[in-house]
């Protein structure tokens, strides 16, 4: 794809990474520094020409389209800061789709204070790549399976996937207390607001979003319960917030958990957030084939949980 010049007419024509993508995001992508405001205008006054026809903000671009692209004066940028090149460990590869096994404590991507993360080195890593998005996401303390697109078209069907409730995706998650229930249900709405000191938190609410997890008990401990939570929806915070609200908050959760009880879950060896993406199901968005991937629970937590054993064995 040809480099944008600020001063002269540019045409591109777009390939299998910008296939599908609106007209207004990818010009907001490709020039950076440039207001929306600014791109909508452009579009409007028929600047923006797509195969030399006029388009409005909504239009998806084809693959080989020729895209005029206007002068633009961009502000000067400041200096970027330094994104280190880093691969991740891979659980599944192939030309349309990406897993890798997240660490605990990685954004999934720079902004709210974190300068870059996944996403960020991944590209740096993989220069070469013509496309690589994140197709959902992971709270930065949250491990396990993530997935990302190394296509437009394998983008778009995955995230029709996971809004038509086709995927199936499980955590495992160790909570304080003692869990009954076998199986259960658990359906309350969550409403994202922002705390006085500007910090974005999720609490149950009437009027939130409906949200669905299902819990299934895994093991019981005198102190904890080893839970697997499946995701019917896929909110905010969600497994987090639902447990935290019925009383079974998680281990090691530094947003909705005890925190007297973290402190010393810390000194017994647990300096993380217990909740773990352990798998995801679905069936590929180009070839239509079942997969399911699967990413170990970390050693830490397995060390954890083999500490609580010891523990409760009767001596």
């Amino acid at each position: 794809m040809n480099d944008l010049r600020k001063e002269s007419v540019t045409w591109t024509e777009i390939d299998e990474g910008s296939c599908d993508q609106r007209i207004d995001n990818f010009l907001c992508k490709h020039l950076k520094g440039v207001p929306k405001s600014h791109i909508y205008r452009i579009l409007r006054s028929g600047e923006v020409r797509v195969n030399k026809k006029r388009v409005d903000q909504t239009y998806r671009l084809q693959l080989g389209d020729q895209v005029r692209i206007p002068p633009v004066r961009v502000a000067e940028q400041p200096e970027r800061d330094y994104v280190p090149a880093l691969e991740f460990p891979i659980l599944y590869e192939d030309d349309a789709l990406l897993a890798i096994n997240k660490p605990s404590g990685v954004a999934v991507h720079g902004g709210s204070g974190v300068s870059f993360g996944v996403i960020e080195q991944l590209r740096q890593a993989r220069p070469q790549a013509k496309l690589l998005e994140l197709v959902h996401r992971l709270d930065r303390e949250t491990s396990g399976v993530l997935l990302l697109a190394k296509k437009r078209s394998a983008l778009t069907a995955m995230h029709e996937i996971m809004r038509e409730g086709n995927s199936d995706k499980r955590y495992l998650t160790l909570v304080l207390g003692q869990w009954k229930n076998a199986k259960q249900h658990v359906k309350l709405p969550l409403h994202k607001f922002n705390t006085p000191e500007g910090e974005k938190r999720v609490m149950v609410h009437d009027e939130g979003q409906a949200s669905h997890t299902i819990f299934t008990l895994q093991k019981n401990w005198p102190e904890f319960s080893l839970l697997e939570a499946q995701l019917k929806t896929g909110r905010t915070h969600q497994i987090r917030v639902h447990l935290a609200h019925l009383g079974f908050p998680i281990a090691g959760d530094d947003k909705y958990g005890d925190f007297a009880r973290n402190k010393e879950l810390m000194k017994r060896g647990l300096k993380r957030m217990f909740l773990h993406a352990h798998s995801i199901a679905f069936a590929h968005p180009l070839t239509g084939e079942p997969l399911r991937l699967s990413a170990p629970l970390p050693k830490e937590l397995e060390s954890f949980i083999a500490r609580l054993d010891l523990s409760s064995t009767p001596k």
